[in-house]
């Protein structure tokens, strides 16, 4: 029994002796000198950085150079008092200074916006330096955020889009999956 007992000790004590044999000490971490000087940023807070872009004057310098297909899609932009849901409102002008560009304006917000080009046929308006941009159907308007990834104003109609709306309610377009109309003969 005293064999086991002994033969068990140091089984359990091999282990620790290796560790002992082979002592590895940690280096310190490289630390710069110090000059003794504390340095510290300052950090404006997001309120007053808010306060100070919505009460900043619209750029007015700009190097987008519009296409005459530009200029042709500025003239469908509807412009006034558009109401959206959630009691929102954005107004849209058309900027007197610059043809085809709008100032767009959503409560405090302000946008200075193009025309850019879309496939889909929807009027498409952006403001790069804000990353914001206008979309305008034939039913309906939004206005979303490019950096935040989120709709700033949803579901916003001028009474030309209010017209097409009662339209599409009468006679409702065509589901894709129904397919076209037959070729007339």
């Amino acid at each position: 029994m005293k064999k086991i007992l002994l033969v068990a000790a140091l089984a359990l004590s091999l282990p620790l002796a290796a560790n002992a044999q082979t002592s590895t000490t940690t280096p310190k971490p490289y630390k710069a000198p110090t000059t003794g000087k504390r340095v510290t940023q300052k950090v404006v807070p997001k309120p007053i950085i808010k306060e100070i872009e919505e009460a900043k004057p619209i750029s007015d310098d700009t190097n987008v150079v519009l296409t005459p297909e530009d200029i042709a899609v500025a003239k469908s932009v509807i412009t006034g008092h558009i109401k959206c849901e959630l009691g929102a409102s954005v107004d849209i002008a058309a900027d007197p200074a610059k043809e085809g560009f709008f100032n767009v304006s959503l409560g405090k917000q302000k946008f200075r916006m193009h025309p850019v080009n879309s496939r889909t046929g929807a009027i498409r308006l952006e403001d790069p330096r804000a990353e914001a941009m206008w979309l305008q159907l034939g039913n309906k308007s939004m206005l979303m955020s490019q950096k935040k990834g989120e709709r700033l104003a949803d579901q916003c109609q001028a009474n030309q889009q209010l017209a097409v709306e009662e339209e599409m309610k009468k006679n409702p377009p065509k589901s894709l999956f129904e397919g076209a109309d037959a070729p007339a003969k």
